[in-house]
């Protein structure tokens, strides 16, 4: 059985882990981290993780990238693989990341989705065939609650995109104004916020008389959740390192 630490438990996504958590057999959330205290959970929930008591064998980081630091701090202190699902870091979260992960297990990835990242793969091998000729665009549509943009999957897809080709694109983010007409070396990103959108990103290659579509749809929250899972599952009992959702789809 693997004990998990939960943070951001008592959000939206917190609530649609423990049902996936607990439907696990191998499985269970002994303890979960919030800003805010919560009693009505069958298990503690912390505002202070230096008070945690439990035994914990993973962490699955799912809370606002403002409590980011104290959540990987607590890990990083204690040794305990983390997940990090959390969004909109900064870049002394990233060189943190990185430098933590010399120390202990730390498995991040900008989207927990199967597909996504069967996506990304594909996109890195096809690009090169279509790095003539067409012009590559991504959109990206998520909730009207999302804090961050572009999400890190578009920026996920664009990296997987930009590795595969020979001369690199520079990202343009939106435009805007009466000068903007595209440049070959670019790869546009957009970003629409909006409603309930779990996520669905497109990325567009527009050729001469010929349109390549490659969409991904997020139907609900779960699939990430699921995705989650199977990375905590995955990371329990690694070596010190930076593991990513590829090694999960290549494993």
């Amino acid at each position: 059985m693997i004990n998990i630490l939960l943070s951001g438990v008592s959000g939206a996504m917190g609530a649609t882990l423990q049902q996936i958590i607990t439907a696990n057999p191998n499985t269970q959330v002994v303890a979960g981290f919030d800003q805010q205290a919560n009693t009505s959970l069958p298990f503690p929930v912390y505002t202070n993780l230096e008070t945690c008591a439990e035994a914990v064998d993973v962490i699955i980081d799912f809370s606002h990238f403002a409590a980011f630091p104290k959540i990987f701090g607590f890990a990083k202190s204690k040794k305990i693989p983390i997940v990090i699902a959390t969004t909109g870091l900064s870049e002394t979260d990233l060189t943190a990341i990185k430098e933590g992960s010399l120390e202990f297990p730390v498995f991040k990835t900008a989207n927990l989705s199967l597909g996504i990242n069967l996506i990304a793969k594909m996109l890195n091998e096809m690009v090169a065939k279509l790095e003539s000729g067409f012009d590559i665009e991504i959109i990206e549509k998520h909730h009207n609650k999302k804090q961050d943009a572009p999400s890190g999957t578009a920026l996920l897809l664009a990296d997987a995109i930009n590795e595969g080709l020979e001369t690199k694109k520079d990202y343009t983010f939106g435009r805007h104004g009466r000068d903007t007409k595209r440049t070959e070396n670019e790869l546009g990103i957009h970003a629409i916020r909006g409603g309930t959108i779990p996520g669905e990103h497109s990325v567009i290659f527009a050729g001469n008389d010929e349109i390549i579509e490659v969409n991904h749809m997020a139907l609900s929250k779960k699939v990430f959740a699921e995705g989650a899972v199977k990375a905590a599952q995955y990371l329990v009992g690694k070596a010190p390192g930076l593991y990513d959702m590829s090694m999960v789809v290549n494993d």
